[in-house]
């Protein structure tokens, strides 16, 4: 790229990213390899729920998901830890149903600035972690030097499936608000997007009753879906692709 300048077809180009000569979002597709994933569930409040999803979606579960991902190795960005809290949710009169992510947090900037450039998640800096301490599973999700998030699952006592896991709602499909205003602050972008993981290889899988410990922070509120029963958790290791998505809503065009 050296002694070169920038073309318009290029900027016209679906998956361009800034700076020009050394991107920071990545185009699709990117493939994610040897993720191990502590997914933790509990029941909450149902109006806590329904209050955090934006309309027209409704709610189809009082459970909540909060996965903790070790990123082992993801094209573009390298290692990081993610973790995604869910709950389950539907379109009405659509038939698209699915779960819709009111928290996100990593520790890459890239996949902070990919989630809310293409996806519209609201992804925010943290740190999530997971690790085997002796005979348990810990994973916390910190924010601003606090553990919003600690969970412990026992470390590979009963074997499974991801399906028991679906079962409370299909995580697999994820379901965003995207917000995204003109430099004159008029509205450009507000959808509801979706996306699915494609060539998803699941290499091993764990449950068992988990438990669930949520701190407050102003800046990280996953309190607000309060833990009212622990369920089971699952550790489970697996290969994915990140695809492109689609958008179910167009609130502008509405």
């Amino acid at each position: 790229m050296t002694g070169r300048r920038l073309t318009v077809e290029e900027i016209l180009q679906g998956g361009f990213s800034t700076p020009w000569d050394a991107p920071m979002v990545p185009p699709f597709p990117f493939s994610f390899r040897d993720v191990e994933v502590l997914t933790l569930a509990w029941r909450t409040d149902p109006e806590a729920v329904e209050r955090l999803l934006p309309p027209p979606l409704e709610p189809t579960s009082d459970v909540v998901l909060a996965h903790i991902y070790k990123m082992n190795d993801t094209d573009w960005l390298g290692p990081y830890g993610e973790s995604n809290i869910m709950v389950g949710c539907r379109l009405p009169g659509t038939g698209e149903a699915g779960s819709y992510s009111p928290y996100l947090f990593l520790s890459s900037d890239i996949g902070v600035s990919h989630g809310r450039e293409v996806h519209g998640q609201p992804k925010k800096s943290g740190i999530p972690t997971l690790e085997a301490r002796g005979d348990a599973w810990v994973g916390t999700v910190a924010r601003n030097g606090i553990d919003v998030i600690t969970g412990t699952l026992a470390y590979k006592q009963r074997r499974d499936r991801i399906e028991s896991l679906a079962a409370h709602f299909d995580f697999a499909t994820n379901i965003n608000l995207k917000a995204i205003d003109h430099i004159d602050g008029r509205p450009a972008i507000r959808q509801l997007t979706a996306r699915r993981l494609a060539e998803v290889a699941v290499h091993e899988c764990w449950s068992g009753p988990c438990t669930v410990e949520l701190r407050p922070n102003i800046q990280a509120p996953v309190y607000r879906l309060p833990v009212r029963e622990m369920l089971d958790g699952f550790y489970w290791r697996a290969d994915f692709t990140l695809a492109p998505g689609r958008i179910l809503h167009d609130y502008l065009a509405a």
